[in-house]
């Protein structure tokens, strides 16, 4: 599959989607607009700080509360390019993978600090903090949630199926 490289930005447990992307910009579907806001009411310099192809890492029950879709959206849109957490909230965990946005459930996930860096194989199972070279085995993610990210999330996915003319 791929390996994902970043520095990491934590977040505490049970960060909830409208700390994601608050409900008061969910007025628009566009992911460069929401990406503008993402993460602001949990940290309001986050995406001024962040670069494309950072790290969130979190405690526990990372995007619980509403079912919105935006919260993944504005994730990826903004360059999160992976967030790893203990737990996530199901619907959340979903959400993710339907939107293409790598999630890694990492029960040791506080150990990695902010401003660390990680490195994400996906082949291996793996997630080495580069910084002081320790190696963790993330839990693994089934076979087709693997196929949902590869192919940047479900509409993706579907649209090469459809072309294809096969359906597993």
């Amino acid at each position: 599959m791929q390996k994902i490289e970043g520095k990491v930005w934590n977040f505490g447990k049970d960060i909830d989607t409208d700390l994601i992307i608050a409900a008061r910009y969910l007025n628009t579907s566009n992911p460069q607009e929401l990406a503008k806001h993402v993460m602001e009411d949990a940290d309001p310099t986050f995406v001024s700080k962040m670069t494309p192809g950072d790290i969130i890492v979190a405690d526990e029950n990372f995007g619980c509360g509403s079912s919105r879709e935006h919260a993944p959206i504005a994730l990826k849109a903004a360059g999160v390019a992976a967030v790893i957490a203990p737990t996530f909230a199901r619907i959340f965990y979903r959400n993710a993978f339907n939107m293409g946005l790598p999630i890694f459930e990492l029960p040791e996930s506080l150990e990695i600090k902010e401003g660390e860096s990680v490195s994400i194989d996906m082949d291996a199972g793996t997630i080495t903090n580069t910084t002081n070279g320790k190696v963790y085995n993330f839990i693994p993610i089934p076979p087709f949630m693997q196929e949902l990210i590869s192919s940047g999330g479900l509409m993706n996915y579907a649209q090469v199926e459809i072309a294809s003319g096969e359906t597993k």
